[in-house]
């Protein structure tokens, strides 16, 4: 993710868009390749002018593209603001990784009987 401009306002609509169950269930189905948008709205138990709106918040995050062939309307995922966003929350799953490791050391060095050799345990050991 670029941080010369603020990243900030496209996380904000990513994680918008994203939290809507019908919107996931939308970009669900487009990873599994182009959409006629008439046929993922037919996939759903609301009007086409709802589905439509939540096309529309999809867009404006940036997750999808339209492309307009005569009448039809097709969409596709465009998945690199959902790697944007993955890798922001990443970031901080290993800033709370190494807090957490840091006060199960300290926890254990607290607990440690003098005289006791220390057990040492991996990442995977959890």
């Amino acid at each position: 993710m670029s941080m010369s401009a603020s990243p900030a306002p496209r996380l904000d609509r990513v994680y918008g868009a994203i939290a809507d169950p019908t919107r996931r269930t939308i970009l669900r189905i487009l990873a599994g390749g182009e959409v006629n948008v008439g046929t993922l709205a037919g996939r759903f138990p609301m009007s086409f002018n709802g589905v439509s709106k939540h096309i529309k918040v999809l867009e404006h995050a940036g997750l999808l593209r339209r492309r307009v062939e005569g009448r039809e309307h097709w969409l596709r995922l465009e998945p690199a603001p959902l790697r944007d966003a993955s890798r922001w929350l990443e970031h901080y799953r290993e800033f709370w990784e190494t807090r957490l490791d840091s006060l199960e050391e300290f926890l254990t060095e607290s607990n440690r009987v003098p005289g006791r050799p220390r057990r040492r345990r991996g990442r995977g050991g959890r």
